[in-house]
């Protein structure tokens, strides 16, 4: 996996955790594919991506934070994280450990989907 791309990951994190959507935004191409993990489904793009994330951190307070990273045969990135989810008083509601997997737009070097998936 190109270092690039292992740092872009990790800032992308970092950046989720201080909850500094336009930053995390720059990490994705304009028609980023995002999983809507918290309600179900997909959103597509910045804007829908801020409206999701804008009403979940309203709601709870998610962390992740990568433990492993390991480059996919189709090119892709697999990432173990670990998510915790407290509730807006610190209530822990959920501690899991899944892997994200992204997809990068290789002309611009951006995000160009996720995917959650159960470890195996």
């Amino acid at each position: 996996m190109p270092a690039d791309r292992e740092a872009l990951l990790r800032e992308m994190y970092a950046l989720f955790n201080a909850r500094d959507v336009d930053a995390l935004l720059a990490t994705m191409a304009p028609d980023v594919d995002w999983p809507n993990g918290w309600e179900g489904g997909r959103v597509s793009g910045h804007e829908a991506v801020r409206e999701y994330w804008t009403r979940q951190w309203a709601e709870i307070d998610p962390r992740v934070e990568p433990l492993a990273f390991a480059r996919r045969d189709d090119g892709r990135v697999a990432i173990t994280v670990e998510q915790t989810v407290r509730s807006l008083d610190g209530a822990l509601i959920a501690q899991d450990t899944v892997i994200h997997t992204y997809t990068f737009d290789d002309a611009t070097g951006l995000i160009a989907a996720m995917e959650i998936e159960a470890p195996a």
